[in-house]
């Protein structure tokens, strides 16, 4: 360096500045979480044949909580969905002379790994669990009003998304292929389950052959001034048979939220960042 002209070393010292700028705004981009609370509403369509033969229908309601968040595996390109939903729904038998409540709370974790990803297109892949909790309840029956559903399954999933003119559309599906579910026989009552200890064989292995599920989501992402307002529609198709008993529950619904980004750090982090100013500590 000492014998090259001034020139050249003034060229190589920009030039080395420039890199070590680069590399350090490479190191310090910080990737922010996607999450968006939804509500949503629409129609649910009941069949239990533990509790009656006939299909019930109404109105049904949920809130649902979807996050999108990076992690570290996979070079870093792997992201961790999750949601969380609470269901409701109210329905009548086609005569309108008996009443069904339906309610659950579910909980879905899945790994989507970007297969094919540019500036407006990207298709995502993967799987994970998921875990619910609910039943259903009939008014007019005396004994035996209730049916308890739960199960836990293995999920595989896939989500497309696209964006034009600034609005971010996404499509993704999600069906469980292994798993494991709660039924009782037909004519096995839930005294002689919980009460006589009686509960041999009420929970089933689920694979394709006895349980039936699909979630078909399809969302629209709007930014409006300092907010993304998230639309779309949720249908959840879910049906079981086994030990004669048939169980389908089917929602169609319309959703409607907002969606923020967020950074979330903690610890040593969350204290001693330097691009990011704790309001609490």
């Amino acid at each position: 360096m000492k014998n090259l002209p001034a020139e050249i070393k003034i060229t190589v010292s920009l030039f080395l500045t420039i890199c070590s700028i680069s590399l350090y705004a490479q190191e310090s981009v910080l990737k922010s979480t996607n999450q968006a609370t939804l509500l949503g509403m629409g129609k649910a369509f009941l069949t239990d044949t533990y509790l009656s033969p006939l299909e019930y229908s109404g109105l049904t309601m949920s809130l649902l909580h979807d996050r999108i968040s990076p992690t570290k595996h996979f070079d870093e390109k792997l992201l961790l969905q999750q949601q969380f939903q609470i269901q409701l729904a109210f329905a009548k038998n086609p005569s309108a002379s008996a009443s069904e409540y339906f309610g659950e709370i579910s909980y879905n974790v899945n790994g989507l790994y970007p297969f094919f990803k540019n500036e407006k297109f990207s298709f995502l892949g993967g799987g994970g669990l998921d875990a619910s909790l609910g039943g259903i309840y009939n008014v007019r029956n005396s004994n035996n009003p209730g049916s308890l559903k739960t199960s836990v399954n293995l999920d595989l999933s896939a989500m497309a998304s696209y964006n034009w003119r600034g609005a971010t559309f996404r499509w993704q599906v999600t069906t469980p292929f292994l798993g494991l579910f709660f039924s009782p026989a037909y004519g096995q009552s839930y005294y002689e389950i919980f009460s006589l200890g009686n509960g041999k064989g009420t929970v089933r292995f689920a694979s394709f052959q006895n349980q039936l599920a699909l979630r078909n989501y399809f969302t629209v992402d709007i930014p409006l001034n300092n907010l993304t307002i998230r639309t779309g529609y949720l249908c959840d198709f879910y049906r079981t048979d086994v030990s004669d008993i048939t169980t389908k529950i089917v929602s169609h619904q319309f959703m409607v939220g907002l969606a923020v980004e967020s950074l979330n750090f903690g610890g040593s982090k969350a204290r001693n960042s330097k691009q990011i100013k704790s309001s609490y500590y």
